[in-house]
């Protein structure tokens, strides 16, 4: 039995992405792996917290005998990487500790890391980022990828990164998939369709995108070519959930909703509700992904699960999630984008195909599949003992 400590402050944090994944492939391990013990570090405290986390990761609120909430007295992330995680991992016997992205400082040797890194957009468009953000990453994370044991990426377009813009012996890095929360797996019933609608104010008729508004997911590309679809159609509005004004946040789509004088044909319904997402997403005509770079692209796939059809920019990671089931435009092309928006509102043989081969893409991603290959990952490391 090997004890395993998991780095899970993310989760009951109500952020979109990182948290999701972790907050399912630990809940999904924890399901897997009935024989070694976990350690889920947090740095929070308070009862709610708790039992959120008790919530999330366990079943009927409660988790197994062999995992433990564990809380870290912290002031900042700094201190919790400096002092909150070495002190236990120096007095506690840890086989393998998992975290994401920073891996803290004075880690013993006798630790095996596991570092999770969800994607490189830092390093690939540094100029997207701030500068005391960029020189804190170009510092510790070289170090980290030189400590870790394994480094998890949830694609082989992060992987291929990795090896590139670090020089990390393809070996060393194991490709664990994300999925879609099962959430979005239950239908929705017309009540709960109804209650979304009315609680974030959503139109009859729209096209849906989800995510940070930093300035790699390319909204204002997506909001000029959804003017010229308006100009045609003007019943269709467009609906951007995600933190407006945040962190990062790219002014470049004032600019762009200023020059396309759309009105109220743009709607920003900000945070929303995670029990409201599988909703959201089915009331919606179609799905757009404009994104410049991603890890990998969860979204995607909640489309997928939605029934709903696909629009994204043509990287990479999208065309490994998405296959043939997506229509895809180029990232910089506006009219492609728009082009393209015209085809989600086609219902034709065409979008019947790619329903068809969304379903078949769906059905390759699950948490139980990743969480095998996680568990497969920890095992290793007996294996070489």
């Amino acid at each position: 039995m090997k004890t395993i400590a998991i780095d899970i402050r993310l989760i009951g944090r109500d952020r979109t992405g990182d948290e999701a994944v972790f907050r399912n492939l630990v809940r999904s391990v924890l399901e897997l792996d009935r024989t070694d013990r976990y350690l889920l570090l947090t740095d929070r405290s308070d009862r709610e917290t708790i039992e959120r986390i008790h919530t999330d990761l366990g079943k009927s609120g409660r988790l197994r005998e062999n995992a433990e909430v564990v809380y870290l007295h912290s002031s900042n992330r700094f201190s919790w990487n400096l002092f909150a995680v070495p002190s236990f991992l120096r007095h506690r016997r840890i086989d393998i500790f998992h975290t994401q992205y920073i891996l803290p400082a004075f880690v013993p040797r006798r630790t095996r890391i596991v570092t999770h890194i969800h994607d490189v957009s830092f390093r690939a468009f540094p100029n997207l980022i701030g500068a005391i953000d960029r020189l804190f990453l170009s510092v510790f994370i070289p170090r980290t990828m030189r400590r870790s044991d394994v480094i998890v990426t949830p694609s082989h377009f992060t992987k291929d990164e990795i090896v590139k813009l670090y020089e990390v012996s393809p070996e060393r890095i194991v490709v664990v998939p994300n999925a879609v929360d099962p959430s979005f797996l239950v239908e929705p019933s017309s009540h709960e369709l109804e209650r979304a609608r009315s609680a974030n104010g959503l139109p009859d008729a729209f096209f849906l995108s989800v995510g940070t508004m930093q300035p790699r997911k390319n909204i204002p590309l997506l909001i000029r070519a959804f003017a010229d679809v308006h100009t045609r159609f003007p019943e269709m509005k467009l609906v951007l959930v995600g933190g407006r004004g945040g962190k990062r946040y790219d002014h470049d789509i004032d600019i762009a909703l200023c020059e396309m004088n759309l009105g109220n044909a743009v709607i920003f319904p900000g945070y929303v509700a995670q029990e409201d997402m599988p909703s959201v997403f089915r009331l919606a005509r179609g799905f757009v992904f404009p994104s410049r770079y991603e890890g990998f692209g969860i979204p995607i796939l909640e489309a997928f699960a939605a029934g709903i059809p696909v629009a994204a920019s043509d990287i990479p990671p999208f065309r490994e999630v998405g296959g043939e089931a997506i229509a895809y435009f180029g990232p910089t092309d506006v009219a492609a984008c728009a082009e393209t928006l015209y085809t989600l509102l086609d219902d034709n043989e065409v979008e019947k195909g790619r329903g068809r081969a969304a379903n078949e893409r769906l059905a390759q991603y699950s948490w139980e599949k990743s969480a095998q290959a996680m568990v497969s990952c920890y095992q290793s490391f007996s294996d070489e003992a």
